[in-house]
């Protein structure tokens, strides 16, 4: 129950290695302390991300355009083009990239991962693929297909392709409030030879990994493709009976199913049959700040919070040690021990500062910031406890303690047999107090509440504890991280 992941972007994390080795590195010889790493790291759930083949239709795009130039100027100066292999998410095939050391180079990450008791997760791009995948010219209606009208009215929508069948008019990917992405393919979910080909993906990806992460999961549901799509497809394609994630995830029922997921799906997609979905409220709340939010969000029971995945950051997501720098020990604190799946990206507990862009195979290279180092060397250390993982979870009120400041804690409690931690955090930006009425506290005189974060003691008695609470100050964005033990 509640698994921490890491997610690690393959190809900079490959290059990084390789600088640091003074060779070229693939997942067959990634040195073994790096397993170990993320293991001793407390993580159960390793998310390679990006190890699939990128489409060249996709880099070149991503090469030539004007927005993406100018981010790559920003984030990597001097960058040249062998630091763009293109976006990991514009897939040619799903077969490893040569840059990953191929099947041979997967299969060995997955062993070392296994040897040491940890998951691999993999990218699973469900709503389309690169226009070099083979499928455009040997299947072109696997994917949505507009007509010569539909082209000269959009041309920027579309993608003129002489296929096995003739020329056909293939539909960029998009969702249904942005504008289309013009380097992938929009595949027809309403076809059922769509859908069973792409099932027979994720059967080729099972044999090779132990979860996907399902990109835009939302956009292969029904009402989401008809509302995007209905208008090109003009009825030429039934809308299907049934929905394709129950059947998908349970004809490859061997695989832990990670939905990104968002507009309010997230109960949806659970109940198709994935074990977790990104909880993006909670970041956004988290960002806002908003502490009355933030606690309805962590006290409602749907949907079931054991099954959300929570996080700061990721590949999509900018940088948590700047966006959050001003409440980052409370958020992170939070982040390890609330229910769910808490998820960690590649350079967050290193504060790293710099969202680079999914296009680029190179990062710049940062300093490390030891605070935040040490921040979540504590957070992982402590939650890797049983108590977080094992335990009842409960939100604890908080009462004034002669202001109205509390309005900004959030406190809750684990318990397992008898065993206590209390977790408190001041998501707003200035000082709080309050007290927070505590359950569990009958069976001793007294207690000490040992601060994991910063190592400080508090003594309490439990008749002071029943009488009015546990007393706690908080400056703006600081956290106590608190295993209780009865004296």
């Amino acid at each position: 129950m509640h698994p921490h992941l890491l997610e690690i972007s393959a190809w900079p994390w490959l290059e990084r290695l390789s600088r640091r080795g003074g060779r070229r590195v693939t997942l067959s010889d990634v040195p073994s302390l790096e397993w170990d790493a993320v293991s001793e790291g407390g993580f159960e759930l390793l998310f390679l991300m990006g190890v699939w083949r990128r489409s060249t239709i996709g880099r070149e795009m991503a090469l030539s355009d004007g927005g993406l130039r100018a981010e790559y100027d920003r984030v990597l100066p001097g960058w040249t083009a062998d630091d763009v292999p293109g976006s990991p998410y514009c897939i040619q095939a799903y077969e490893p990239d040569e840059r990953m050391g191929g099947w041979t180079g997967l299969d060995a990450a997955r062993r070392e991962l296994a040897a040491r008791g940890v998951g691999l997760i993999l990218d699973f791009v469900p709503n389309h693929t690169g226009f070099d995948h083979g499928w455009v010219t040997s299947h072109p209606q696997r994917y949505v297909l507009g007509t010569a009208d539909d082209f000269r009215a959009a041309p920027d929508d579309f993608r003129e392709i002489e296929s096995a069948s003739g020329r056909v008019f293939v539909a960029c990917g998009r969702d249904p409030y942005f504008a289309p992405w013009r380097d992938v393919a929009q595949l027809n979910y309403f076809n059922p030879d769509t859908r069973a080909a792409m099932r027979g993906t994720l059967r080729e990806i099972a044999r090779h990994c132990d979860g996907v992460r399902c990109d835009m999961a939302m956009l292969a549901l029904n009402d989401v493709f008809e509302r995007t799509w209905g208008r090109i497809l003009r009825g030429n394609w039934p809308r299907p009976d049934g929905e394709f994630w129950p059947q998908a995830t349970a004809d490859v029922s061997s695989l832990t199913y990670l939905a990104e997921v968002y507009w309010d799906l997230e109960e949806t997609l659970l109940a198709q049959g994935f074990d977790y979905a990104y909880d993006k409220r909670l970041v956004d709340a988290l960002h806002t700040p908003d502490p009355g939010r933030l606690r309805w969000l962590l006290a409602a029971d749907r949907p079931e919070p054991a099954r959300l995945a929570r996080f700061l950051e990721n590949h999509d997501e900018p940088r948590s040690a700047v966006t959050l720098e001003p409440r980052l020990r409370a958020s992170a604190a939070l982040l390890g021990s609330i229910p769910g799946l808490r998820f960690f990206y590649d350079g967050q507990m290193t504060g790293r500062r710099t969202k680079a862009p999914v296009q680029l195979g190179r990062w710049p290279d940062e300093p490390e910031n030891p605070a935040v180092i040490d921040l979540y060397q504590r957070v992982l250390r402590t939650s890797r406890d049983d108590l977080f993982h094992s335990g009842e979870w409960r939100m604890l009120p908080v009462t004034p303690a002669g202001d109205d400041s509390c309005g900004n804690l959030i406190a809750h409690r684990w318990r397992l047999e008898g065993r206590l931690a209390v977790v408190a955090a001041n998501v707003g930006p200035w000082s709080a107090q309050g007290h927070i009425r505590l359950d569990g506290v009958e069976d001793a005189d007294s207690y000490v509440f040992d601060d994991r974060l910063t190592g400080a003691r508090y003594p309490w008695t439990r008749d002071a504890l029943a009488n009015t609470g546990l007393y706690v100050r908080l400056d703006g964005g600081d956290a106590h991280l608190m295993i209780v033990t009865a004296v």
